[in-house]
């Protein structure tokens, strides 16, 4: 992939579960009760919440971020033998106050500084979205959060994508959209956003349409990629 540094930026637009926000640390909150299984938990309720996204899309039976997440719980609660009602209430109440990565507060002010517009743009609810940014102390540096439920369908549906430049009133060649995912990433280039994908994980490129036009591994390396 491409490092330079991508010119004529006017707007960057993050998604929020795994980019900004620290999907891990839900069941991490909860190591207490769940001793080593936590990690288990974690990766098979995230892996099974993007699959709930994609099934109901493809289907087209859309239920908000709020039930898939919770219905995704169920599978891994099951899976891994875990019956506790009051646990899964608390790790659903848990999700509300997610928690942000390091990076995240001081890169924002460094684009904003610079007049960069910033925006969300998720499969999260606005209710969800709302507590997210708000515990995280970041909402003062988005001009736009955005929520799927305004189009009805999840990412990657290019519908979602297209809030974007519609809210933010710039072009979608303007815009430079971050995800952890690489779906997401992929399918957002294909768009005709600008696109560095924040790899944090290491993992192998998709083989989708739409490359992104390059790679970071947190987004504290952000600001450096955006030619000033």
């Amino acid at each position: 992939m491409n490092q330079q540094a991508l010119k004529h930026i006017s707007a960057c637009v993050f998604d929020a579960y795994g980019t900004l926000f620290d999907v891990s640390s839900v069941a991490r909150g909860a190591q207490d009760a769940l001793g080593e299984r936590w990690q288990a938990l974690s990766e098979l309720w995230r892996t099974k919440q993007l699959q709930y996204t994609w099934l109901r899309g493809l289907g087209g039976y859309h239920a908000d971020f709020w039930q898939v997440t919770g219905d995704a719980l169920d599978f891994a609660m099951g899976t891994l033998g875990i019956e506790d009602d009051a646990l899964r209430a608390r790790l659903m109440d848990l999700y509300l106050s997610i928690a942000a990565y390091p990076e995240v507060p001081a890169m924002l002010a460094e684009l904003k500084s610079r007049g960069i517009k910033l925006a969300i743009l998720s499969n999260g609810t606005p209710q969800m979205l709302a507590a997210a940014v708000a515990n995280s102390g970041i909402a003062e540096y988005f001009d736009a959060v955005l929520s799927v439920e305004e189009v009805g369908v999840f990412k990657p549906h290019p519908s979602v994508y297209g809030m974007a430049p519609q809210r933010l009133m710039v072009n979608k060649e303007q815009i430079c959209f971050l995800s952890s995912n690489g779906w997401d990433a992929f399918a957002a280039k294909a768009f005709g956003f600008r696109v560095l994908w924040c790899n944090r994980f290491g993992q192998m490129p998709e083989r989708l349409p739409g490359t992104p036009d390059g790679e970071i591994t947190d987004l504290a390396m952000l600001p450096a990629r955006l030619a000033r």
